[in-house]
Parts: structure tokens; sequence; C-alpha cells
């Protein structure tokens, strides 16, 4: 099948397009015929060097895919040979065919095309877990989400939004303020012009946020910790600012403040089916409906996957970036 490989570690420019073993399913799991694969920031740091495979999984970029299941595990009874899913995937998902957990495949929602289903696991699966599960976001509560433009960011804005939460979002440029108002920000900040946490405290007269979902780090922690309300939540999901950071523990206590992370790769398969349960319980109804539904920014066929990656680190961005496969 066709791939893309790293020849090594580096920029954009290493990515090639080159000839792989179909992949077999193991006893559990499916083969899926990729048609589109959705492109994400951890791919990047793959390919930079900074995020390996966890054990056991392809060494190939890719955590998320649609498309029609090929063949069946031994011991996979779900799916039948034909269906169209799309899934999350621990790698191998830049490829024509990758293998994947059944307990990870989900139907592809009603009137949603193969781009637009495989924008959907890596993105939802990731705020479901974090903003829903750890963050713990409830009807009537006030979430700010971070990186309002990016896909997490318009996959949180519409899901909590669509749960009943007020939605407060930061971004990079005046471009992006009419998307996300249009997704269910109630305000959009410009935080090269603005200060977060003045607009949120003024906002919510002077309580704070209940929950943060953040990606940045490094000098937004403290800022996170003002922004706060009293028993409020700070959820980190990546560090692109920082990873250490200046912790004044009477922040914390002062406000009773939880303040948790999590990432998704490496977790076993059973927890990523558990979402996956979660998410078609909750979540994909409202696909389904049409209340919420992924935003592209752009498709790019597979063997253009050094553009998608420039695309990715340009900052530029709003929404998804999927790679076309079949």
């Amino acid at each position: 099948m066709k791939a893309i490989e790293i020849e090594q570690f580096g920029g954009p420019e290493v990515l090639k397009v080159g000839e792989r073993p179909r992949p077999m399913p193991g006893p559990q799991e499916v083969l899926i015929e990729v048609h589109a694969a959705g492109v994400n920031r951890p791919d990047c740091y793959q390919r930079q060097g900074h995020y390996p495979s966890p054990p056991g999984a392809s060494d190939i970029l890719g955590l998320e895919v649609s498309g029609t299941i090929a063949a069946l595990g031994s011991e996979a009874t779900r799916w039948t040979v034909g269906a169209r899913v799309c899934a999350l995937v621990s790698g191998g998902g830049y490829a024509e065919y990758v293998a994947a957990p059944e307990g990870q495949c989900l139907p592809i929602p009603s009137r949603f095309d193969f781009v637009q289903a495989a924008a959907l696991p890596e993105t939802f699966f990731t705020v479901w877990t974090n903003l829903f599960e750890s963050g713990r976001l409830q009807k009537g509560e006030t979430a700010l989400i971070h990186g309002g433009s990016g896909g997490i960011g318009t996959t949180a804005i519409q899901m909590a939004h669509a749960r009943g939460a007020r939605v407060f979002t930061t971004v990079g440029k005046e471009a992006s303020v009419s998307v996300c108002k249009s997704l269910g920000a109630e305000r959009v900040i410009l935080y090269r012009e603005e200060d977060f946490v003045s607009v949120v405290k003024a906002l919510t007269q002077g309580r704070g946020a209940d929950v943060i979902l953040d990606m940045v780090g490094g000098p937004y922690f403290p800022r996170n910790l003002e922004a706060l309300a009293l028993k409020g939540r700070l959820v980190q999901i990546a560090t692109i600012q920082g990873a250490t950071v200046d912790l004044d523990l009477r922040k914390i206590l002062f406000k009773r403040l939880l303040l948790t992370g999590s990432t998704l790769r490496a977790r076993p398969a059973e927890e990523k089916a558990a979402i996956a349960q979660a998410l078609e319980k909750q979540i994909w109804p409202l696909l389904n409906e049409g209340k919420i539904k992924p935003v592209i920014d752009r498709t790019f066929p597979l063997e253009r996957a050094r553009e998608a990656h420039e695309r990715m680190e340009s900052g530029d961005l709003i929404g998804k970036i999927v790679l076309t496969v079949k």
C-alpha cells in the first residue's frame, strides 16, 4: 500500500511517499480502507522527533481516519465488511489501509462525507474526555477555550455550547472572530490586543470561568489561575509555549482549584473504547441532527502531506486539515 514515511526527523520536507505492506488486523481489530485522514499537531511533533509512537503502534503518522471496513479480525463482531466508519488510531493513518481496534470505530454520521468524518475522532475524543469527563463542565457553567480557531477549539466551542455552557474563547486574528461566534462562542478574545483574564472577569461579574481548556501552557498558566472561578478546573492538554511553570500553591488553596490534564494516544484500547461509547451516546446524535459539525480548513491529497504540515505549522488555519486518500 501507499503510505507517507519519515526519512529522518525534521521539517515537513522529510515526508515522502513510500510503499508498506498492508497491515493485518488483530483478533479484535478491523482493517479500514482509508478514504481520508485527519492531520493534527501531534503529527508534526512526531515528525520532529518529539512524540514517539507508543509500543506496538505503527510508525506511520496519522491518528484518525475515515473509510470502509475491508476485513475483520477473528474476534471482531460489531462491524461488517463495507461499513462506513471513522476511527481513532495510535498511528498509521497516512496510508491506504490501517488496522484499528473495533471499539475505537464509530459510524459516520448521516449526511457526512469521508472528509468531514476524518476530522472527528482525534478532536472529539480529546474534547470529550478533557472538557466533560476531567473538567466536568456542566450546563449553565462558563468555559474558556484557548485556541478557538484550531481543530480542538472549534470542536470544544460547539460541544460546550450545544450542552448548555457559556463559551468564551481566545484567538490570534480577526478573521477567526466571526467563525468562532457562529459556532457558539459568546465572546471571542483577541489575545494580542486584550487581556483574557480581565475580559473573563468582566463578563462574569468578577467570578471567573468554571473550566479552562488550555493547550498553551508556559506564560498562560498563572493567568489561567487568575481567570478561574472559585472551585474552577484547569484542564491542560498541551504545552505549546512551555511545560515548566512557577506555581503559587496558595492560588489553588484559596480558590479550591482543580488542575488536571491528559494525553490520549497511549491510553489502553479499553479506555478509548469507553470514550467512543460515550461519544456515540452523547454527541453523535448532535452530529446526526446537524447541530455540530467539523470545521474544515483545507484538504490535500495524501501525496501532498508536506503541504498539509506546512499549513498546520503556519498558524493560519481555521478548523481541521484533512488528507484525501481514496
